[in-house]
């Protein structure tokens, strides 16, 4: 005796299954049973899985289950395909027989989902006679048609649609569902009364029955996880009376005994279904299927394949083609044709070459593939492997058969381009999306059952914090990493309740997405090998299996990344070529250049690929980066695992000398000598491996992927062949197994090199752009940012501290995006709300072809008014666009508001459209005609400043030509060390801290207690941030709009967004002594100073420019002081400044203070600093000799003022 579950519900069945495949199948091999089907809901997204998951089962208890591949769909009597009418519809399940059946299968559920779908994906009969070769079908649940008539008591009806359906399908293979968990139907029979009249409709026709479950999850128990996911489904709580549930906890994976029990009436029923178990043989077909690339006459792939490479080489290295190039050459491509894989190459080249032929900008390289000289070669890559260290076998294994993996960037604004050419090139239905699966992470299901359980947002939120932001956390994790959290689940009842709950739930698939940069592409039309549906959200046509599981199955996927840098690469291209002529090709930017890597040392990174931000800076300022190498090092160092481990401070010490180098044998120095001894790259432990002890590329490859993934049996196998080979080859066991210990501490957080240099180049062209072209490089840094407030305050306060004004939008000097000029950086008018770019193209186009609008009277005249109307004139005058006319903003506006200009600019239009010719057109430009425009001259007469800014931020969402707390800058940055645009990027919460801006809006609500609480928006120079207060009461004074104000509060990222919870909030006012700059005061030794330190302190302070003083404080051996402030001054929030001073001094010598003190000083000039004092060479020791040291170093600043410290 045996028992078959044919009718079953996991995960896949979205928010309405809770059962986990892997679960499922462990289950049936505990309870003995051959076989589980997967029967989900319109959906085949489970096979893969469930094929993994019986082979994996199989291997772990011995014991073999077979799956059963099937989808329970939705019918339809309606007859035509794509109606939009909402018939009803009803289960039926189907299963596939075999191979062929499957793939009908496969065809009749993507049809469903891409071509008929109305709420659900609808099946037809003629659908179901289309496809019904090598498929079973059974007549489901009580929601199928059959059941459904006998409900009815459509006794007749019920026959008729069994006799139908069962002539679709070979004799036998058709079946009579029965099912009994106890329920009763919307017609009020008894699920054994329906089982008795289905089973005479079966014994009349000849049919057979099987008896299903059809469960949705794996134990009773489980009933109540089942029921929260089915309330986060449908956005209800547990508590409502009319949601949707289930009738009661039957609905699970039940043994074969109480299978037989629930349905004792009918035994036959469980017996048929291990017949059908056995007929259903279907075996995942995992052939390549590679699209077919045309070749051109007389070409095989292979041949095709060798061209390219070979014409490539000779384009890079030129002829003869190096000895090593084609050595390296002759060996990967033996490799790649060895394992079938040329048509890959040659398909990956043919949609690069295009995007490049159209003017769509493409990655220098991303990943392992930069380690072949075939994709070099091809263009594929830009990064040359021999110069740079990257080995093939990183990439593809000569001693691993797998598909490789190109991934590829394109400018995020034209991807869709390169997209849309491959559906033409291959075929719109060989490519799609691919869809993935959303799961409750600890947090998401902690949040989502607190919400269904009823209890308010604040306890999700509270426990939530608990949990903590460790990447891949459980709760039980959580638990017992977290003693507050265990000590509110064992005391507070609430606290266990949604904590169980949400257990219960993690891990569950909540919801489906599209892979943001994955494409299959097919040899077939997709759905002869993978069910296909539309994605929910954007009605594109993706996969319903997993990204994951598509390479198993044959199938090429490439991931095409939008990379936003490589769009700003090519519009500051563009913008060099317009401004200056000169064409710059970013692949031909040079990866070495001084003036990239003084700007990086500097700490003026923003917009910069990869390197901006505080972990960058921070980093660059302990490790000065001078040569490529260091871009590539710092990449692959500035990540959590190397920096928390302590292997960066490590790796500085050794580079800054502070610590000496070894290399642990000298013949290994070649492999680690970049990199000071240290193992920072994948390929380094390879190299090692390889040199010392023999191994094979392949092998060595092997054991970085043990070493990475800490596979303790690959890696003890593997490491008696490492000592007994470094033994072999002269190296000492000592030595191999010390190599052995760091290899595999480093190996933890070595990064792929190939991965990292491919970054550097783009690191590099941007660092290049922005240090020889600023303007242009920021210009396309901002315009690839249009529309997004928060990055333009941020980008446009980086430029502003740089010395690069951004002035705002003008008819006469700004393009569509933002503008470079001398003068700074013009704001682009497609960017001015109401504008558009169709109004600024037309603007543009008339201005460049009449020259510039000397009026706001001459520009409506000029002017088709079908371009423009009165709100697109306001937000141009408004926003600043007319101010290079002469004429003030608020005349402008008067013009518009009290005078005819519109209406005459109108009418003069309506003339010309109507081929009248007005006498005002045929002289107006002939001053003595009469017929001159009377324009009024401009007044002068200009808003005050707080409502031009109002009215410019209005339009253009963000201030540009000032901003209200510019002239505080200083006395701000005093009260809070934190920008508030900074507070998005900062990692984690800030418990407690003081936080100062400008309040932008105030809207005050009352809590359910009836208390006043505010939300408010906190602004200052670089960003804004939301807050919340619960005491509006006690700080109603400060909560108010325009109020400059003082925050004290905590700081939190949550799934509402980021904001600061305001616990107290007090409102400043400044007087005009606190409104100049800070300044850096240094204090020194004399003894401390020498013409070197003197150079070495110029640089440092050079390359910090700002608007803070700099105030030189030296102490004498015999106790005098003598200050000196020097003419440069400096940007105090860039930390690498401190960073320098200390490691030229060795010591903190810094300090800041206001301003204010400064001036109250009297000056005085000293003899002492005399040029001819200095020049007498004063050799005596002691004071003297440490002043002339001052003195030299006070020559070196031309126009530098003394003063003698009185403190």
């Amino acid at each position: 005796m045996a028992f078959v579950h044919l009718h079953n519900h996991t995960e896949y069945s979205m928010l309405d299954g809770a059962t986990k495949i892997k679960d499922m199948v462990r289950r049936a091999a505990d309870l003995d049973m051959p076989a589980v089907a997967i029967t989900d809901h319109g959906v085949m997204c489970g096979v893969p899985e469930l094929c993994d998951a019986c082979e994996a089962v199989e291997k772990e208890t011995g014991k073999k289950v077979k799956p059963i591949y099937g989808c329970e769909i939705y019918f339809t009597e309606d007859p035509e395909i794509g109606s939009k009418v909402k018939s009803r519809l009803y289960h039926m399940v189907l299963l596939a027989k075999n191979n062929v059946g499957y793939h009908n299968l496969l065809h009749l559920v993507s049809e469903s989902h891409c071509d008929n779908f109305y709420y659900k994906p609808r099946t037809t009969f003629d659908m179901l006679k289309k496809y019904a070769e090598g498929c079973i079908a059974s007549s489901a649940c009580i929601a199928g048609i059959i059941p459904r008539c006998i409900d009815a008591r459509d006794f007749e009806g019920a026959e008729q649609w069994a006799r139908k359906l069962a002539s679709l399908y070979e004799p036998g293979d058709f079946y009579i569902e029965l099912q009994d968990q106890g329920i009763t139907t919307n017609g009020g029979m008894s699920q054994r009364e329906m089982n008795g009249h289905l089973t005479d409709i079966a014994n009349k026709l000849g049919l057979k029955t099987i008896a299903t479950n059809d469960f949705h999850y794996l134990r009773r128990e489980d009933a109540r996880a089942q029921d929260l996911m089915l309330c986060i489904g449908t956005g209800s709580l547990m508590d409502d009376e009319n949601r949707m549930r289930f009738a009661n906890d039957q609905f699970y994976m039940k043994t074969e005994e109480e299978m037989r029990e629930a349905l004792r009436d009918f035994p036959e029923a469980c017996d048929t279904t291990v017949e059908v178990a056995e007929k259903c043989n279907v075996v995942l077909e995992r052939d390549s299927i590679l699209p077919r690339f045309p070749l051109p006459p007389g070409y095989t792939e292979e041949t095709l394949f060798r061209k390219e490479c070979e014409d490539g080489l000779k384009r890079r290295y030129g002829e003869p083609i190096p000895k090593d190039a084609w050595d390296r050459y002759m060996y990967e491509a033996g490799v790649i044709i060895q394992q079938g894989f040329p048509a890959y190459f040659l398909i990956v080249q043919e949609y690069i070459r295009w995007a490049r032929e159209n003017g769509i900008a493409v990655g220098p390289g991303r990943g392992s593939a930069a380690g072949a000289i075939c994709t070099y070669a091809m263009g594929i890559t830009d990064l040359d492997p021999l110069p740079n260290g990257l080995l093939f076998e990183r990439f593809l294994s000569p001693e691993r058969v797998e598909m490789p993996d190109i991934d590829v960037d394109f400018e995020d604004e034209r991807r869709q381009e390169v997209i849309e050419h491959i559906k033409d090139f291959y075929g719109e239905d060989h490519v799609s999306g691919v869809i993935t699966f959303g799961k409750l992470q600890a947090k998401n299901a902690i949040r989502d059952a607190a919400r269904v359980l009823g209890q308010p947002y604040s306890v999700g939120d509270r426990l939530c914090k608990m949990v903590g932001d460790e990447l891949g956390i459980t709760i039980d994790k959580a638990l017992d990493a977290n003693p507050d959290f265990k000590k509110a689940y064992d005391e507070e009842p609430e606290t266990k309740e949604v904590v169980d709950a949400a257990r219960s739930i993690e891990g569950n698939v909540r919801g489906e997405g599209v892979h943001a940069c994955a494409t299959i592409i097919c040899r077939d039309p997709m759905a002869d090998h993978v069910p296909m549906k539309r994605d929910t959200k954007g009605g594109g046509i993706i996969t319903q299996y997993d990204g994951h599981y598509t390479p198993d199955l044959g199938l090429l996927k490439m991931d095409f990344l939008g990379l936003r840098t490589l769009g700003v690469l090519s519009r500051a291209c563009r913008n060099v070529k317009e401004r200056y002529g000169i064409e710059l090709i970013p692949e031909q930017i040079p990866t070495e250049d001084p003036k990239a890597f003084e700007l990086m040392r500097s700490g003026n990174m923003d917009g910069l690929f990869q390197v901006e931000g505080a972990l960058y800076v921070s980093l660059f300022g302990r490790l000065p980066p001078h040569r490529f190498s260091d871009i590539v090092a710092s990449i692959a160092l500035n990540r959590p695992g190397p920096l928390e481990s302590g292997m960066v401070d490590d790796y500085i010490k050794v580079a800054s000398g502070k610590t000496a180098v070894h290399y642990y044998d000298e013949r290994l120095r070649p492999v680690l000598e970049e990199t000071y001894g240290t193992m920072v790259y994948q390929e380094q432990i390879m190299q090692v491996s390889m040199v010392m002890s023999g191994f094979s590329a392949g092998k060595a490859d092997k054991l970085r992927k043990a070493m990475g993934k800490k596979k303790l049996d690959v890696m003890m196998k593997l490491k008696d062949d490492w000592c007994n080979g470094a033994v072999e080859n002269g190296y000492s066991l000592e030595i191999a197994n010390q190599i052995w210990s760091d290899a595999e501490k480093f190996a933890k957080y070595a990064f792929n090199k190939s991965h990292s240099a491919a970054y550097a180049i783009l690191v590099m062209r941007t660092a290049y752009l922005k240090s020889h072209y600023p303007n242009e490089y920021m210009a396309a840094v901002l315009s690839s940012y249009m529309g997004n407030a928060d990055k333009l305050i941020k980008y446009i306060a980086s430029c502003t501290h740089s010395g690069i004004p951004v002035l705002p939008p003008d008819v006469n000097s700004s393009n569509l995006e933002f503008t470079p000029l001398d003068e700074g950086i013009r704001f682009g008018l497609a960017g001015v709300r109401g504008v558009g770019g169709a109004v600024a193209e037309a603007i543009i186009a008339e201005r460049e072809a009449n020259g510039p609008f000397t009026s706001l009277h001459d520009f409506v005249n000029r002017l088709d008014t079908k371009c423009y109307n009165r709100k697109t004139l306001e937000a141009l005058i408004k926003s600043g666009a007319f101010d290079s006319t002469g004429y003030t903003r608020k005349q402008l506006m008067y013009f518009i508001e009290q005078t005819p200009l519109l209406e005459s600019a109108s009418k003069r239009q309506k003339d010309r459209d109507a081929g009248q010719v007005s006498m005002f057109d045929m002289f107006a430009a002939d001053d003595d005609s009469g017929f001159a425009e009377d324009i009024p001259a401009p007044d002068g007469v200009e808003w005050d400043k707080r409502t031009l800014l109002s009215y410019e931020k209005e339009i253009l969402k963000i201030y540009v030509s000032d901003h209200p707390l510019r002239q505080y800058e200083a006395a701000l940055r005093r009260i809070t060390k934190f920008r508030l645009g900074d507070l998005a990027e900062h990692n984690g919460d800030i418990p407690s801290a003081t936080f100062a801006g400008l309040i932008t809006s105030v809207q005050v609500k009352l809590t359910k207690k009836g208390k006043k609480m505010a939300n408010f928006v906190l602004e200052d120079t670089s960003g804004h941030c939301e807050g919340v207060c619960f005491k509006y009461d006690d700080f109603a004074d400060a909560l108010e709009q325009d109020a400059i104000v003082k925050v004290r509060g905590k700081f939190e990222h949550s799934d509402r967004g980021d904001q600061i919870m305001a616990f107290e909030v007090e409102r400043l006012a400044f007087d005009a002594s606190q409104m100049g700059p800070s300044q850096l005061e240094i204090r020194l030794w004399a003894s401390e100073m020498n013409a070197l330190r003197s150079q070495q302190l110029q640089q440092i302070l050079r390359s910090h420019p700002g608007d803070d003083a700099v105030v030189l404080f030296i102490r004498q051996a015999d106790g005098r002081k003598f200050r000196a402030e020097l003419p440069i001054k400096v940007d105090l929030t860039k930390n690498i400044i401190y960073s320098e001073l200390l490691d030229l001094f060795g010591r903190k010598v810094w300090g800041s203070s206001a301003a204010e003190g400064i001036r109250k000083r009297g000056r005085h000039r000293l003899p002492l600093f005399r040029p001819e004092a200095a020049e007498g060479g004063m050799a005596e020791q002691g004071p003297r000799l440490a002043t002339a040291r001052f003195a030299r170093f006070a020559l070196a600043w031309p126009r530098l003022a003394l003063d003698k410290d009185k403190d």
